[in-house]
């Protein structure tokens, strides 16, 4: 059986409709914390349980019988990630299980400004300790994070951000169903495999694509960091985002989620 966690949430979530589409449902389970968000599953045959990473009793329940485990990374930026990844790794292994996949992000380093990238650092170290055969999803940055970091272009005629440097954005859908590839075909990635864009794009070249698309001149204005930090607290945590890519830690591309997928992942739209 393979076990997913996150499964009400969208990248897990979409996960599941395409293992449903590869293989049967009652080799698939689902460890939510609501599982009445859930009951879409359960009427398709799907595994449903309760269980979370604040419940390692739950959690260890929610994974019994599972060969495999998909656990989902935290997104809570003011939990403990890491120990909440531990949790769930223990459970799994606890629960006999075979092999974990994580999702995690590209290039995740101890030494990088965006914080999500020392946690998953850490939790890929306990994967690798755990005993049991592991994958780390490294995840390209997610395309649709623009709506919101490029500001309201399209009324002011301007995108005004920090400098930045290349980011291989990636379409969350095309993660989610990479993974649903892995699992079902039983693919072994050990350790980390990067899933990204096949190109990577700065914000000057988004204000060319976002000209030719509204058909005006989009302007690209920088922001000091200070300025942009001064703004508030959303301001200072994107400006992590932005002083991570000018260093050139978004910038990785990889075939591989084109291999899996069997065709050119999405490109980015604006």
């Amino acid at each position: 059986m393979i076990v997913i966690t996150g499964a009400t949430g969208a990248l897990n979530g979409a996960t599941v409709e395409h293992l449903l589409k590869r293989i049967p449902a009652e080799r698939i389970g689902v460890s939510v914390r609501d599982v009445e968000k859930a009951r879409h599953f359960a009427e398709r045959g799907v595994r449903v349980r309760r269980g979370s990473y604040e419940d390692p009793a739950a959690l260890r329940k929610s994974f019994e019988g599972a060969e495999t485990v998909l656990l989902v990374s935290s997104n809570d930026p003011h939990a403990d990630g890491v120990g909440l990844h531990r949790a769930g790794i223990e459970a799994a292994v606890e629960a006999g299980a075979q092999r974990i996949l994580y999702t995690s992000h590209q290039n995740s380093r101890p030494d990088t400004p965006f914080p999500p990238g020392p946690e998953h650092f850490a939790t890929e170290r306990i994967l690798a300790e755990s005993g049991v055969t592991w994958t780390a999803l490294r995840n390209g940055f997610y395309a649709h994070s623009l709506g919101w970091l490029l500001g309201p272009w399209r009324e002011s005629g301007v995108i005004e951000a920090p400098a930045d440097g290349p980011v291989s954005w990636t379409d969350r859908a095309d993660v989610a169903e990479a993974a649903a590839v892995i699992l079902a075909e039983d693919r072994e990635f050990d350790g980390p495999v990067t899933l990204t864009a096949r190109r990577a794009v700065t914000f000057d070249d988004l204000a060319e694509m976002a000209s030719r698309v509204s058909g005006r001149e989009v302007k690209r204005v920088v922001v000091d960091d200070e300025e942009w930090a001064a703004r508030g607290p959303e301001a200072r945590m994107t400006l992590t985002f932005f002083q991570a890519a000018r260093e050139g830690h978004f910038a990785e591309t990889s075939p591989v989620l084109g291999e899996l997928l069997g065709r050119e992942p999405r490109d980015i739209r604006l």
